[in-house]
């Protein structure tokens, strides 16, 4: 014998309360400040600063996906997105390596 029932009529109306994401690395706010700092909060709401003015501003930088982040403004264009901080066109920051520094000192120096 057959179901009548139709398979959406087994789902679900909505999820409640919303998923949030397990691994606790996952960036969920960003913001930019001066002198090329991130100030980041992860999901399980641990927080602290990114800096990046001595990795910018190294010669190393010069010709890398990074270099761009030199001129203020593009660096300002810092987002969240799936968890990490990103920038237009693509270039991330790995969130693993940031949440375990800045659960052990409060921030991470990228050099």
């Amino acid at each position: 014998m057959q179901s009548t029932q139709t398979p959406e009529a087994d789902r679900p109306a909505g999820v409640t309360p919303a998923i949030r994401p397990a691994a606790p690395w996952r960036v969920e706010v960003v913001e930019a400040l001066p002198d090329f700092r991130l100030r980041v909060r992860f999901v399980d709401g641990t927080a602290g600063l990114v800096l990046m003015e001595t990795f910018l501003r190294s010669p190393s930088t010069t010709g890398t996906v990074f270099e761009p982040l030199r001129d203020a403004s593009r660096f300002a264009q810092a987002m969240c997105l799936d968890g990490a901080v990103t920038w237009p066109g693509g270039l991330d920051l790995a969130p693993d390596a940031m949440y375990d520094a800045i659960r052990t000192r409060g921030e991470w120096t990228l050099e």
